[in-house]
């Protein structure tokens, strides 16, 4: 692959809002990784459920005001995956103590497998959302406190 095509490959990436990428063939492996841009604040789950309700700004001026839990929020729409296969432990559960970085879960978005690292170091509270299900942009999935 030539710096063109990468270069081709990394404005897709960013136009379409996907927040990882990989790519691999016998000679060559790209990964492409983007921070995510949203942490949901809040103190509790109905709380953060209401909060989907409204856009960015919005959202920004009700979580800053309720509370100071950390909750990890899904940077993309996909289906959340507790465990790296269906034979596999979860990836963590509640009481683990969990470090910056590591691998919470993982979430499929257009056949791409995104890991879903922690942002924080902790305890996992809870785990606000069920293996396989559907998960919308911001929608919380784990509190850690």
């Amino acid at each position: 692959m030539n710096i063109e095509d990468m270069l081709t490959l990394i404005e897709a990436v960013k136009k379409h809002g996907i927040e990882s990428f990989s790519y691999k063939n016998e000679t060559e492996k790209i990964v492409i990784k983007k921070k995510p841009k949203q942490t949901v604040l809040a103190s509790e789950l109905e709380v953060l459920k209401d909060v989907q309700a409204y856009d960015n700004e919005e959202k920004e001026d009700i979580v800053s005001d309720i509370g100071s839990d950390k909750v990890v929020a899904s940077p993309l729409v996909g289906t959340f995956y507790a465990a790296p296969s269906p034979e596999s432990e979860p990836f963590v559960s509640v009481g683990v103590q969990v470090k910056k970085g590591q691998v919470l879960g993982i979430i499929e978005a257009m056949k791409l497998m995104n890991e879903i690292e922690c942002e924080y170091d902790g305890v996992i509270e809870a785990v606000l959302v069920e293996d396989g299900s559907v998960v919308e942009y911001g929608q919380p999935l784990f509190r850690i406190r």
